[in-house]
This record gives C-alpha cells, structure tokens and sequence, in this order.
C-alpha cells in the first residue's frame, strides 16, 4: 500500500496481505473491461463511442449500467437508452466508476463462501455506499458519486478472508456475535491485520483513486487517515449508520447502542438532522440499486 496506509499496519501484516490476495489473484482479478476502460479515460483522444464500444461486448454489464443509470440512483427525467448517452450524462469517470462496482459485484459472486449469507453482504455494502453518497451531497464533497463506490467495496476484504482463512473467521465471527467493530478489532489482535486492510489492498490493485484506497483502510478508525480524512469519517459514519437499520445490517444484527459522537459530526459538517435525511433518501434508493447491481 502507499503513503499514509503503509502506516497503520506492519511490515510483516503487509506481506501477509500481500501473500493472501497473491493466492486467490485469479478469482478477484479485474476483468478485462474494466482494464481497457482504465486505459482509454487516460488518453486524450478517446471520445463516447470509444468507452461504448468496450462495454458493449458485455451486454450483461450494458444492461446493468443501463439499469444503474434510469434508476433512482441518478433519477434523471428522461430514459437513457445507449452507453453513448450515459457518457454524456454521467460523465467518463463516474461511468468507469460504475463499471466498476458492477465487475466487483459480479467478480466476488464467485467467491465461495460458507461463512457468511452473500445477499445479507451486499445488502450492507450496497446501503452502505448509498449512504455514504448522500451523506458526501449533503456535506458538499467533491464528486460525491465516488463515495458510493467506497462504501459498495469496503468490505469485500471478508470475502477474502472468509475464503481464505475460514477457520480463523469462524472462530473471530462467533466472538464478534454480530458487532463489526469487535469483529474488527479481533481481526487486527488475531491475523495481524483487518478486512478493510485487505480491501483497502485489493482495490490498490483495482486502481481505485488513492484517496478510496485510503478511505476504505481507514473505516473502522477514521482518525488516522490522512489525505483521505473526510471520505474516511463520511465512509466511517454511513457503515455505523447501516449497521442500525433492518435491512442493511452488518450479518443480519441490527445493533441499536451505535454512538455517534459529536466530533464525528463535526467533522464531516452535518446534523443529526441531515443524517436523517440523507438516511431516507438513501433508502429510497435501496431498492432500486440494489436490483440493477445484482
């Protein structure tokens, strides 16, 4: 990992990641599309038709964007109907951001995993990034869209682990009885490193923007980002949000004693008011998204 996020774990815990995502390269890789829209948005001469006709020799991955983008997710007022016209609407880097999320979605469905029920998973990653998008519109973030995309992949680090490490999971799962936050912690004392280390690597590797890669190592303890420190705290504060709703909760267990403290707040600029309208909206938006993702 770079700058700040090689220091908040050892060297030894950064080979030992290193080591675990080497072993399962082939069943988290990038897709190709994904690899060849990233080299396109980095030349100067390539235009919609370009990026369009990437995408169009996946039509799943077509008609999911196409869904993402009439969705309520974007809630535009008249139907796109070509990834031509999406470009134009959402914009180069936001589409390759959806692109994104939609091959991660679809790459880590084929990760077997016996400990953990993938669509309470991607329930919580997919309200998660919800959140964390209205939650940056309402602080006035820059390109808030990308924080959807943080808060859809922080945790796909548990898949990893989930997978590779089943044994010392299970074990670490039935101490946490649910709360993500001593799962987390028992992660750091048992393995030496945690899934959002993991993820923060794995999305490295993507090529997320330094400062996701940043913000997803840091959710669980915002404080020590760096660059990164509002996408981390608004990432921070969207999972422990999620965590208390029915229907987005860290393995089906909604906790209902998340403190949220007033630095929390105050650092990222917002009310308890507009916590609770971002909330709904993102709820609104649930539904929808999480049908064109899956």
């Amino acid at each position: 990992m770079n700058s700040q996020n090689t220091l908040l774990i050892s060297e030894s815990a950064q080979r030992s990641v290193g080591a675990l995502l080497s072993d399962v390269e082939g069943l988290v890789s990038p897709p190709d599309v994904c690899m060849r829209l990233f080299e396109l948005i980095h030349l100067p001469t390539t235009g919609a038709a370009d990026i369009a006709k990437v995408i169009a020799v996946d039509p799943n991955l077509t008609a999911r964007l196409l869904r993402m983008a009439n969705s309520s997710f974007y809630n535009f007022s008249r139907k796109i109907d070509t990834i031509s016209r999406a470009i134009t609407v959402i914009g180069t880097t936001e589409l390759y951001q959806l692109v994104l999320s939609i091959s991660a979605v679809k790459t880590f469905a084929g990760v077997p995993n016996e400990l953990v029920d993938m669509n309470t998973f991607w329930r919580h990653s997919v309200y998660t990034g919800l959140l964390s998008r209205t939650l940056a519109v309402r602080a006035n973030i820059l390109h808030p869209e990308r924080l959807f995309v943080a808060g859809l992949m922080h945790d796909l680090g548990s898949l990893v682990l989930y997978h590779q490490r089943a044994q010392e999971m299970r074990d670490i799962l039935l101490l946490a009885n649910g709360d993500e936050e001593l799962l987390y912690h028992a992660e750091l004392e048992g393995l030496g490193f945690s899934h959002a280390s993991v993820a923060a690597k794995l999305m490295e590797q993507w090529q997320l923007p330094a400062s996701l890669v940043e913000a997803i190592h840091c959710h669980h303890e915002p404080e020590k980002a760096g660059n990164a420190r509002i996408e981390a705290h608004l990432l921070h504060l969207a999972n422990q949000l999620v965590n208390e709703s029915e229907q987005g909760n860290f393995m089906a267990a909604p906790r209902a004693d998340v403190r949220l403290g007033q630095s929390l707040l105050d650092t990222v600029g917002l009310s308890e008011d507009e916590l609770f309208f971002a909330f709904e909206e993102a709820a609104e938006q649930f539904p929808a998204t999480l049908q064109a993702l899956m």
